[in-house]
């Protein structure tokens, strides 16, 4: 059984590699769509690259590109699955770009408030880092004592709602390239305190 322990950790935050949608530049949300070629290739040239440290236990949201990537990076590792953790629901938007969109008076809305608003028919950004952040400390619960280095395979937004909740800045200022990430500190006494982001790759 896992136990709560009260001291510093790293994560290693990952997003999931590309998908077909990715490519496309399309809102990728609640759609669980498969990597692509292309994607599992670059992961697999990241990898031989050693670009990934080394972890202790691996987590990750339940969408199949986030499974995926793991495989990838981590294999003989099976991850916990963080349902909190799946990424934002883009409502209407889902599925579009911005050339398909950007005459569409609700998404002229939502992009003048730097996203915060809530998507038509979906999520809106305070709704959505809540989540997350309950993602996080139902993760840290579950933690072993020996387990310092964690891995988290998540979505680009959960990295965004995490960094920019804990680790100072803005939520934008913590976009991640698909199979991109970062290496983070993190301060916890039974709670998260506080993120302090060490490396990006």
């Amino acid at each position: 059984m896992r136990n709560r322990t009260e001291n510093q950790i790293k994560l290693v935050m990952i997003r999931h590699g590309k998908t077909e949608s990715n490519r496309k530049r399309r809102y990728l949300g609640k759609t669980d769509e498969d990597l692509c070629e292309v994607g599992r290739r670059e992961l697999c040239e990241r990898k031989e690259q050693q670009c990934y440290p080394p972890v202790d236990v691996l987590f990750a949201s339940p969408m199949k590109r986030c499974i995926q990537t793991a495989a990838i990076l981590y294999p003989g590792m099976k991850p916990v699955c963080i349902g909190e953790w799946t990424e934002m629901d883009f409502g209407i938007f889902e599925g579009k770009n911005y050339e398909e969109l950007k005459n569409d008076e609700r998404y002229r809305r939502w992009i003048d408030s730097g996203g915060t608003a809530s998507c038509p028919e979906g999520e809106g950004r305070a709704d959505f880092t809540a989540r997350c952040e309950r993602g996080l400390q139902a993760m840290l619960g579950m933690l072993r004592k020996e387990e310092k280095t964690v891995g988290m395979i998540v979505h680009g937004g959960t990295i965004m709602a995490l960094l920019g909740q804990y680790g100072g800045g803005d939520y934008f200022d913590y976009q991640a390239a698909n199979g991109g990430g970062y290496l983070c500190a993190c301060k916890k006494k039974g709670r998260v305190t506080a993120i302090k982001v060490l490396e990006k790759w």
